[in-house]
């Protein structure tokens, strides 16, 4: 496993990381075990970038890093944790919640729930809109002088915020959608974070398996499925994204790769100051996944990859457009 260091400041990290959201929430049942086993297969191939939330599963995703990591040395895992969503019994959304007293509350529950005495990195979900960022980094720099956490990240933030932030406290690494169909970080906020030293872990690299290769008109949701109400996953939206996917397995095949692997080694390649995360929940796709180290793309190759998945092709936004707004990314 090659590795990449998060900005100036930040750990240096698998060139890979794994995100664990789906294995508790948001993209159907999954299997418990399974998903322990996916971990330590991560572990196992050299993956260190474990990417969590206190509100995957309402603390069960860190419950579940907890136990897969029982058995091996807290030092194996750089652990990532996005905080500050709020939710209810049923599992609905309720809002972000990012005040100093917050940040050390929704902290000491994390740090309870992993059974870790720090968190590597440490991030706000979201911007509170009623918070100002450098209040929310402030208290995390306090948790930093503590011993409590190693580093500060963001997510979903758009430049202005970004240079807010690191005049408070250095940031790590920004985390943010970026692939194939989600280019829009490269107008302002990708060079802002090169300019400040900021390292970028970019999820949703197979825009949540609708580029994968694996995913076709004919599949069925299962609830609690949240791409059940994604645009690019609907009607005619998803017609045409299908039809990209097409495009590009010609090219992946060209390469003897699979379309999945081609669409990561993409992300890999604008930079190596990007680390992107794979969602993986079953070992079979993230070893899928883990071969996109092996490709090198060259200049053609990277030319008939955008040929067949041009920028601003995507049809349909990345969220609702309930969820759209709370993106300070997209504003």
């Amino acid at each position: 496993m090659n590795t990449r260091t998060l900005g100036i400041n930040g750990p240096a990290v698998s060139a890979l990381g794994l995100g664990m959201m789906g294995m508790s929430d948001l993209y159907g049942p999954a299997d418990e075990a399974e998903s322990i086993a996916t971990v330590h297969a991560a572990l196992d191939a050299g993956v260190t970038l474990l990417d969590t939330g206190d509100f995957y599963g309402m603390g069960h995703n860190e419950l579940l890093l907890r136990d897969a990591l029982r058995s091996r040395s807290r030092d194996d895992a750089v652990i990532s944790v996005k905080f500050g969503a709020l939710r209810d019994a049923k599992g609905g959304w309720g809002g972000y919640d990012a005040r100093p007293e917050a940040v050390k509350n929704f902290l000491a529950y994390s740090l309870r729930r992993l059974g870790t005495d720090h968190i590597d990195i440490y991030r706000p979900a979201r911007l509170d809109p009623d918070v100002p960022v450098e209040e929310t980094v402030g208290a995390i720099a306090e948790m930093v002088q503590a011993g409590l956490v190693r580093h500060i990240g963001l997510s979903e933030v758009g430049a202005d915020s970004l240079r807010r932030a690191q005049a408070v406290h250095p940031i790590a690494d920004l985390q943010i959608e970026y692939s194939l169909i989600s280019r829009g970080i490269e107008d302002e906020i990708l060079p802002t974070a090169r300019e400040l030293g900021i390292g970028i872990t970019a999820y949703g690299v197979l825009s949540r398996g609708l580029i994968s290769g694996h995913w076709s008109k004919a599949r069925q949701f299962a609830a609690p499925d949240f791409r059940a109400i994604s645009p690019r996953f609907q009607g005619d939206n998803l017609d045409r994204n299908l039809a990209l996917v097409d495009a590009l397995r010609g090219v992946a095949e060209a390469k003897g790769a699979s379309v999945a692997q081609v669409a990561i080694a993409w992300v890999a390649a604008q930079g190596q100051d990007i680390v992107p995360l794979v969602g993986a929940r079953r070992r079979e796709r993230l070893a899928e996944a883990l071969g996109a180290q092996e490709l090198t793309l060259t200049g053609d190759d990277l030319s008939a990859i955008e040929q067949a998945v041009p920028v601003g092709a995507a049809a349909g936004t990345r969220y609702a457009e309930s969820q759209m707004h709370h993106l300070d990314s997209e504003r």
